[in-house]
């Protein structure tokens, strides 16, 4: 087999350095190149003067079974700068009943928990995970309330908060396919696959700059702060890639991996098409230390908060479907978001510096409509391909389905 000359990698987010390393371990020359001046995308860290420290843009939470994620991290050398409980717990606050409990599913696939009265989801009966068998299986162009019914207390108090928070978008209108996704990854695999993980002691430490120092030894050309303008097409190939710079020839072996957001390509390669709608994520983080012994994240319903985070120097909460938050003013947001973290971790605390980052575009709207509209890795070009959460990996727009396509781009390279 041919290999290519050289591989160009455009985006220096997860998508892209997920595809630049499995290149770049198989002995294939890489040029990487991002439009901004630090690499990671959506996912990056960065130090903030109001607060003093290093924060990240988002709270991205991973799970033990995210198997794209568990082979990143090895190639790169940070497995462990992932961390968790080593148990699959995930704590819950229901703010309007002010009612506590705890999400503890069996290591092994058959769910034994759903048995015992005392560890279902309060409100709950053994009939109501029926309609989970429901989301085994693929539903395509469907709805989740075209498949499920959503109410009751499993699907206000569990199924909600995890199908927004992994869909980002309003659950009741969100893809019955994505969400079967969720379900058949995650809860049908048992707790093994369970178990939270978040990136320590920032994302970038953990998923970004270990990939970068990887690429380096291998010998990688990465070039940060390079805009591509244009992309000059001859036949069925990509031949030249035009940076503020200037153009740059592409040889008849060489490459290219689109691993940009849609809209961007979208406008660059033409008749692509790509999804068109999007929500916004909003996060809070808060310059306080979490109480000792405290659980690492808290779930939460009632509240304006879903999740809130307990990390070794601050608090942090993440919004998601938070378009209906973008234009509230920023103080008034850590006022509320404070009145949550408060609750869930018992502070009696004033409220401490905060600073609020809002993701307008953060994922594409996981609607059946916008999940039809993700291409596949393949192009009409026969030396391009495309990576990103917002490709059709199966998966919604999170980072196991971003290094996923990572890896599938490399691959058809």
């Amino acid at each position: 087999m041919t290999l290519p000359a050289r591989v160009h990698v455009v985006g220096g987010g997860l998508a892209g350095l997920s595809a630049a390393v499995t290149l770049a371990d198989r002995g294939i020359p890489v040029t990487l190149s991002e439009a901004a001046k630090q690499a990671g995308g959506r996912c990056r860290s960065f130090y903030d003067g109001l607060l003093d420290m290093v924060i990240d843009n988002g709270n991205h939470l991973v799970l033990s079974g995210n198997a794209a994620v568990t082979r990143y991290m090895r190639k790169i050398g940070a497995a462990d700068r992932l961390t968790g409980p080593g148990r699959p717990e995930f704590h819950f606050l229901d703010r309007q009943r002010d009612r506590r409990w705890v999400f503890r599913p069996d290591e092994g696939r058959f769910p034994w928990w759903i048995l015992d009265a005392g560890r279902r989801v309060p409100g709950t009966a053994l009939r109501d995970y029926l309609r989970l068998l429901a989301l085994m299986r693929r539903h395509p162009g469907r709805r989740i309330d075209e498949v499920i019914r959503c109410d009751g207390p499993l699907w206000e108090t569990f199924l909600r908060p995890l199908f927004i928070s992994a869909l980002n978008t309003r659950p009741e209108e969100a893809s019955a396919d994505l969400a079967s996704a969720i379900v058949r990854e995650t809860l049908a695999k048992g707790g093994r696959y369970m178990h939270p993980l978040v990136a320590t002691p920032t994302l970038a430490a953990a998923f970004v700059d270990p990939a970068l120092d990887r690429l380096n030894r291998t010998g990688a050309d990465i070039r940060l702060g390079r805009s591509l303008r244009a992309v000059r097409f001859e036949g069925n190939r990509a031949a030249a890639l035009t940076f503020d710079e200037g153009e740059e020839l592409l040889g008849p072996e060489d490459h290219v991996i689109f691993a940009v957001p849609p809209w961007t390509a979208g406008k660059l390669l033409p008749g692509l098409k790509v999804p068109d709608a999007f929500h916004a994520i909003v996060n809070a983080h808060f310059r306080i230390a979490p109480p000792a012994g405290a659980p690492p994240m808290v779930g939460m319903t009632g509240g304006t908060a879903e999740w809130v985070f307990a990390l070794a120097d601050r608090m942090s909460v993440t919004v998601s479907a938070a378009d209906h938050l973008l234009e509230r003013d920023a103080d008034d947001l850590a006022r509320i978001l404070w009145r949550d973290v408060s609750a869930a971790y018992g502070l009696t605390a004033p409220l401490p510096a905060c600073r609020i980052v809002k993701e307008k575009r953060a994922t594409f709207a996981s609607t059946p409509a916008q999940a039809a509209r993700r291409p596949g890795a393949r192009t009409a070009w026969s030396n391009l391909f495309l990576a990103g959460d917002w490709v059709d990996t199966g998966l919604p727009a999170t980072i196991e389905g971003a290094l996923r396509s990572g890896e599938v781009a490399a691959s058809l390279v």
